[in-house]
C-alpha cells in the first residue's frame, strides 16, 4: 500500500471535511481545501475558488496526489425551486468540470478523484434491496446524483482512477437528519415522519471518514459503492431508537404525509422516501463498519 502524500479537499470546511481533514493531518498527509473564502487552519493551506463564476486558483492542484470532492450545496436548506435545483446540482457537477479543466491545463501528478455521491440515486424503492448495480430512480434526487456522478466519471477519461461513495444519512449530533429527528424526542413530542416504513440508510460519521481513509490508501480501489452502515433501519426504527438512547418516551402519533407535502412540497421526498441499501460490496473490498447497527452509533454518539 503506498500512501500519497498531499490530498486536496473540496467541500473540506463541513462536518465531515473538517473530521477528514484531521484525520489525514494525524496520519502525515499534507491537506489543502478548496474553498470560496479564506481558512483558518494553520495546517491547512486553502486555495479559493467561484464555480459560478468559473475562478480557481490555477495553483490548488500543484503536488496534488487526490482530490477528494464533497462540495455541494445543501440539498434539505431550503425549499426547492427551479432556481435552487439547479444551484445544487450544478454545486456538484460544474465545481468538479471546473477542477478538470484545470488538470487538462497545466502539468501535474493527480492520480485520482474520491467523489461523494448519495443514496437518493437510487430514488424511493420500497423494500428492494438496492446494490451499486441497482437502476438509478427518477425523481429530482436520482437526477442530481446521476449528473454528479456523470461529471466525476469524466476523470476517467484523463486517466483518473475514480472512486465514487454514494452516502447515505450521515449520524452526527451537528447537523444533518438527526438533529432534525432528535429535537422533537427531546421535546417529548417526537413520532415517524408519514407510514415510518420508509428506509433510512444510515452510516456513523465516524465510518465515513475511515471510507475516504480506506479509498485514499488503496490505489486498486474504484468504482462505486454504497456508503452506508450493513444494517438499514426504517424510519420508524429509528425514531424508536433515538427514543431509547435518550430516553424518551414516544406518544405522537406519525406526522402525517399530507403535512409534510404542505410544508416541505416536493422536498418532502427526503422525508417520506427511503432506500434499503447493501454494504456488501464495500465489506467484500474489505472495509470494516466500527458501527454496524444503529443502538451502537447513537450510543457513541450521545455517549
Amino acid at each position: 500500500m503506498n500512501s500519497p502524500k498531499s490530498i486536496l479537499l473540496t467541500g473540506g470546511t463541513g462536518v465531515i471535511g473538517r473530521r477528514l481533514t484531521q484525520a489525514l493531518l494525524a496520519k502525515g498527509y499534507t491537506v489543502s481545501h478548496l474553498s470560496r473564502s479564506a481558512g483558518s487552519d494553520a495546517g491547512v493551506r486553502t486555495y479559493l475558488w467561484n464555480v459560478e463564476k468559473g475562478e480557481i486558483d490555477d495553483r490548488c492542484i500543484d503536488d496534488v496526489d487526490i482530490i477528494v470532492h464533497m462540495a455541494g450545496a445543501p440539498v434539505a436548506e431550503k425549499r426547492w425551486t427551479a432556481a435552487r435545483k439547479k444551484l445544487i446540482i450544478e454545486s456538484r457537477t460544474k465545481s468538479i468540470g471546473l477542477i478538470y479543466q484545470l488538470i487538462k491545463s497545466k502539468t501535474n501528478k493527480v492520480n485520482s478523484v474520491i467523489s461523494a455521491s448519495a443514496t437518493g440515486y437510487y430514488g424511493d424503492r420500497g423494500e428492494e434491496l438496492l446494490t451499486e448495480s441497482s437502476e438509478p430512480g427518477n425523481d429530482f434526487l436520482a437526477h442530481c446524483c446521476i449528473e454528479w456522478e456523470k461529471a466525476v466519471d469524466e476523470g476517467a477519461g484523463l486517466g483518473l482512477r475514480v472512486l465514487k461513495f454514494r452516502t447515505g444519512i450521515v449520524l452526527n449530533k451537528e447537523d444533518g437528519a438527526l438533529p432534525q429527528l432528535a429535537m422533537p424526542v427531546k421535546c417529548f413530542f417526537g413520532s415517524p415522519l408519514g407510514s415510518g416504513k420508509q428506509w433510512m440508510p444510515w452510516i456513523h460519521w465516524q465510518d465515513v471518514v475511515d471510507m475516504y481513509l480506506f479509498g485514499i490508501e488503496n490505489a486498486a480501489f474504484s468504482g462505486v459503492y454504497n456508503m452506508t452502515a450493513p444494517n438499514p433501519v426504517t424510519n420508524k426504527q429509528m425514531v424508536q431508537a433515538i427514543a431509547k438512547q435518550l430516553t424518551k418516551p414516544l406518544w405522537a402519533p406519525n406526522v402525517p404525509t399530507f403535512i409534510l407535502k404542505l410544508l416541505l412540497g416536493e422536498m418532502s421526498a427526503i422525508a417520506l422516501g427511503g432506500a434499503r441499501t447493501s454494504a456488501q460490496k464495500i465489506e467484500d473490498a474489505g472495509f470494516s463498519f466500527k458501527y454496524r447497527d444503529i443502538e451502537s452509533a447513537l450510543k457513541e454518539i450521545y455517549g
